[in-house]
């Protein structure tokens, strides 16, 4: 009897002493202090005196070993990306929004996706413009900073401009990148249309004399003058880039 207590009492220790364990393995743990709501706190922290060159945040939220690739294809470190960080010249004014957050946190690990609303001021004449980034956050020495983050800056089209109507039918006509393969110029109205073999017509809209966009596209349709002061070709410039039509009709 004195033996069936004996190992009643050291098995229930025993359980006893397993179940302290695990509720301070579970307690010593380290939590997942973050949430969407605060990571978002933190980024419009990162912006919300950028205009002023407010470099205190970008010092604080960003690992000394982040990487950050910005809408200019630049690769910086937390260094540079710091220094990069200085006050809107005398005369512009601006301010940034955080909008569209979605994040997916796990573990030491979160990332958080958004887009960003800015609206400058130069002089009186108000732009805008609108960017999407990523941000890589990461819980190391129970801080929470950016190890990577990435900006693209969303396509807008310019401004639509005027050319003079007669200006426009200096344009008309057939141009050719190689044999058999042509695009016509054609005009119905004041509008202005380029059609490539059979394809569907589509509307240049005019930016400046001689450079007209396509809605939703990048890049420029340029008509070029020859030395006789006549259209001779028809540029398609691609990021900077140009594909020359010869005009031959």
């Amino acid at each position: 009897m004195q033996k069936q207590f004996r190992a009643y009492a050291f098995s229930g220790f025993g359980f006893l002493a397993v179940a302290l364990t695990l509720l301070t393995s579970i307690a010593c743990q380290p939590k997942n202090e973050i949430t969407q709501d605060e990571l978002l706190r933190r980024t419009q922290e990162l912006f919300q005196n950028l205009a002023a060159g407010d470099q205190a945040p970008w010092k604080k939220y960003f690992a000394d070993d982040c990487m950050y690739f910005d809408e200019k294809g630049r690769n910086m470190n937390k260094a540079s990306l710091v220094a990069d960080v200085t006050p809107l010249p005398k005369g512009y004014l601006g301010s940034i929004k955080v909008v569209n957050a979605q994040s997916h946190i796990e573990g030491n690990v979160a990332v958080m996706s958004y887009d960003m609303d800015e609206t400058e001021t130069i002089f009186g004449q108000d732009m805008t413009a609108r960017y999407h980034a990523t941000d890589t956050w990461m819980r190391r020495n129970g801080q929470w900073q950016i190890i990577a983050g990435q900006v693209l800056r969303y396509y807008e089209d310019p401004a639509p401009g005027k050319i003079d109507s007669a200006k426009s039918r200096e344009y008309l006509g057939t141009y050719e990148l190689a044999p058999g393969n042509r695009l016509t110029i054609s005009m119905d109205g004041q509008e202005l249309y380029r059609q490539k073999g059979d394809q569907p017509k589509g509307l240049l809209i005019p930016e400046a004399t001689d450079i007209f966009f396509r809605k939703g596209v990048e890049g420029r349709i340029l008509f070029r003058h020859g030395d006789q002061g006549k259209v001779d070709a028809l540029i398609d410039r691609r990021n900077n880039e140009d594909v020359v039509w010869k005009k031959v009709q």
